[in-house]
């Protein structure tokens, strides 16, 4: 059998390196070729595009990913066994290196087969799918990918693009100068200093010193299968739970989709360490598993996914339209889903954005309570993001502060979280409370924080702060072609009757619901105007969407 990088269970090892029947490799040889392989033969190299998947019929393979002392074996592949992890999938670069270690026989499948015998076989299709994303998992876990970042605990940087390696499921290892020994042999091997910091090493060969989102996400190879001048029949600009639905459903029935995201899939829903009330995990689900899940879903039907890429205009004069994204394209489209959610408001607090990174953070996932230890910690904010937050955070900090602006949690959090958080003795609740000082060098040192009903004002020598106050639509590149309501929000279906005239409505029929004051282009989830803050509204508001697009495409 394989051999795994991790200790595993016998459910998940199943799950992840099954064994296939004679039956089902069969089905498979109408869509492959086979390939003598000989031992010793490199089938592909880590950062390699386009590599096929290898259905192994008789010899043996074995996975490794190259390091600085060689490489180390990540799995090793049998007959009736098969190659391969998502990134393969989605067309996207090779993360290891494949080597034949017996002579035999392989089918090599390349990707575009894989795509469509996922489509066309629901026994191999839920076989596939399963493998591929518990192989994805146990690499993320294990740290075996083809990026190394090296950075530290008191940089900014460091912190934001660990964020966006961890939310886009991208397997890597990552190493703090403060803490981890063996730092500085790379840091010599790589001819690095300290001052450049953080460092990124991708395939042990592409250095990045103190690079930004896009010039990693350009290393990864994360954008490469996206073409170029087409016109799509629908863009979805946001990858957050609502923009994820309509991808899956849009993708699965048909349309030629692609979604836009800024940073990473999974919008404020993917920081969520625990989401307890979605429909069908009473044990509850992260938002990183859930959004990560979908992501997969949406790319197995052929939804393709643009990442750090941020739109900055629509062009709305005429169909299609154009959405000017900017690393300087345009991409075109028939419909358009809107997504982009909403961000925290950040309270007007003297260096707030100073400490942004280094004691000020906005989401609360396994990285940020890494920094924070045993320490205490404040969280800002009364609704269920702040709720769950503050319920993780508890797990292993000292103690919890919840400060609130008003006089109770109940009237914005759900009444599990209300009492979960009344009943740990962990979690101390502020009412009437608000920071009205932050202090220290380059890190967050104290904090000061008023109570309104006294006036009592008090410092504390906390250097974690959670802010989750309040939303602001994501809605600035839209201004001039849709109608928004006075705090910036979309306004759908029959909320726009009353300033439907002055944005002169081409058609003879109405806005369908969830359409905007633009003709095929929707708003969907947190951006939308009277939108209910759930994760499961927004999953229904992005399948619903899809209906009404192919409504609309219909009329062009």
């Amino acid at each position: 059998m394989s051999t795994q990088v991790l200790p595993l269970t016998p459910d998940i090892r199943m799950e992840a390196f099954p064994v296939l029947t004679g039956e089902q490799i069969n089905r498979i040889r109408a869509l492959s070729k086979v390939r003598r392989v000989r031992a010793g033969e490199i089938l592909f190299e880590s950062g390699d595009s386009g590599a096929p998947f290898y259905f192994l019929l008789s010899g043996g393979m074995e996975i490794a990913q190259p390091d600085l002392h060689g490489e180390r074996i990540v799995v090793r592949y049998e007959a009736g066994q098969f190659s391969g992890e998502v990134s393969m999938l989605t067309g996207r670069r090779s993360l290891s290196r494949g080597r034949v270690t017996a002579d035999g026989e392989f089918l090599e499948l390349p990707a575009e087969g894989m795509r469509t015998l996922i489509a066309k076989d629901p026994e191999l299709s839920d076989l596939f799918m399963r493998a591929l994303i518990q192989r994805r998992i146990i690499l993320v876990r294990s740290g075996q990918g083809n990026v190394i970042l090296l950075g530290s605990r008191h940089s900014a940087q460091t912190l934001r693009l660990r964020e966006f390696l961890t939310r886009n499921a991208h397997p890597h290892t990552y190493l703090d100068l403060d803490t981890d020994t063996g730092v500085q042999e790379f840091l010599d091997h790589f001819h690095v200093s300290t001052s450049e910091i953080p460092v990124v090493i991708c395939n042990n060969r592409d250095v990045l010193r103190h690079p930004s989102i896009q010039e990693l996400a350009h290393c990864l190879g994360l954008n490469e299968n996206i073409a170029g001048a087409d016109v799509c029949d629908l863009v979805i600009v946001g990858a957050g739970p609502a923009g994820l639905a309509a991808a899956v459903y849009g993708a699965s029935e048909g349309l030629d989709v692609l979604m836009l995201e800024a940073e990473f899939p999974g919008g404020q829903a993917g920081s969520s360490s625990k989401i307890e009330n979605y429909l069908g995990f009473p044990t509850g689900v992260s938002g990183l598993e859930l959004t990560a899940r979908a992501s997969a879903q949406a790319q197995k039907f052929g939804a393709k996914m643009l990442i750090a890429n941020r739109a900055i205009k629509l062009n709305c004069d005429h169909r299609p339209y154009g959405i000017n994204v900017d690393c300087g394209r345009t991409i075109r489209a028939k419909s358009i889903v809107i997504a982009t959610g909403a961000q925290y408001k950040k309270p007007q607090i003297e260096n707030l954005t100073k400490f942004e990174g280094q004691g000020i953070y906005y989401g609360a996932t396994r990285i940020e309570a890494q920094l924070c230890g045993k320490e205490d910690v404040i969280v800002v904010g009364g609704a269920n993001s702040a709720g769950q937050a503050a319920v993780y955070l508890s797990q292993t900090a000292g103690k919890v502060h919840i400060l609130v602006r008003s006089n109770q949690l109940s009237d914005t959090m759900s009444r599990y979280l209300v009492q979960r958080i009344e009943e740990n003795p962990a979690i101390e609740l502020h009412y009437h409370t608000e920071i009205i000082g932050l202090e220290g060098d380059t890190q967050l040192e104290r904090v000061t924080w008023r109570d309104k009903n006294t006036g009592e004002i008090s410092t504390h020598n906390i250097r974690h702060v959670f802010i989750m106050t309040g939303a602001s639509p994501r809605t600035d590149w839209l201004q001039g072609c849709i109608a928004l309501d006075d705090k910036g929000f979309i306004l759908t279906g029959r909320d726009l009757d009353s300033v439907l005239p002055q944005f002169h409505w081409p058609l003879q029929r109405v806005p369908l619901m969830l359409e905007t004051s633009l003709p095929g282009v929707f708003a969907v989830g947190d951006v939308r105007s009277g939108n209910v803050k759930r994760v499961a509204s927004a999953v229904g508001e992005g399948s619903i969407a899809i209906s009404l697009v192919h409504r609309a495409l219909s009329e062009m």
